[in-house]
């Protein structure tokens, strides 16, 4: 047996490919550019009328979609909280009419899954917003899973844009 193939298959072989999954997995993760992030926080100040330092974003992808939500950071901030959610209310009824100037003006048009997203035959994705204890959530469902893919990759996209104001799944609330 070859030398690298009987490495490939010993015990630290083994431990070898799972450093070698994990470098590959590492590789696809959205990547998180400090100078992009400042660019997006200063186009964000200009389309969202909340404070980001304020809040939270969180993004959850579903099997059929997605979950995004804005909190207020401190749940006694009521003016945050009434911000978050006339704009979300606002933003989900522009998605569900196919406009995602919003995400396109923050983002950019390059932003992974937007086209197809702007591309979708309306109702093709159900939008629906609702309040929450400290703030706003949309959530995107779709039986199209090209549509779910490019919600999805939306979503990785948002995460590594917002940075340190934004976090994968939903917070617990307290």
């Amino acid at each position: 047996m070859s030398p690298i193939r009987s490495l490939a298959w010993s015990s630290s072989g083994r431990s070898a490919r799972w450093a070698i999954l994990a470098l590959i997995a590492a590789a696809a993760a959205p990547a998180a550019d400090p100078a992009r992030q400042g660019d997006v926080a200063a186009r964000g100040s200009q389309v969202m009328p909340f404070k980001l330092s304020a809040t939270t974003h969180a993004f959850s992808k579903t099997p059929d979609g997605a979950v995004q939500q804005v909190l207020a950071k401190d749940p006694s901030d009521s003016q945050q909280r009434q911000l978050i959610r006339e704009h979300l209310q606002s933003i989900a009824a522009l998605f569900r009419s196919g406009n995602f100037s919003g995400p396109t003006d923050v983002h950019g048009a390059d932003m992974p899954g937007l086209a197809e997203l702007k591309a979708a035959k309306a109702g093709a994705i159900a939008i629906r917003y609702r309040d929450i204890p400290r703030g706003g959530q949309i959530t995107f469902a779709t039986h199209d899973p090209a549509l779910a893919d490019a919600l999805h990759r939306w979503i990785d996209a948002q995460l590594a844009d917002h940075g340190a104001d934004a976090q994968e799944g939903q917070p617990h609330h307290h």
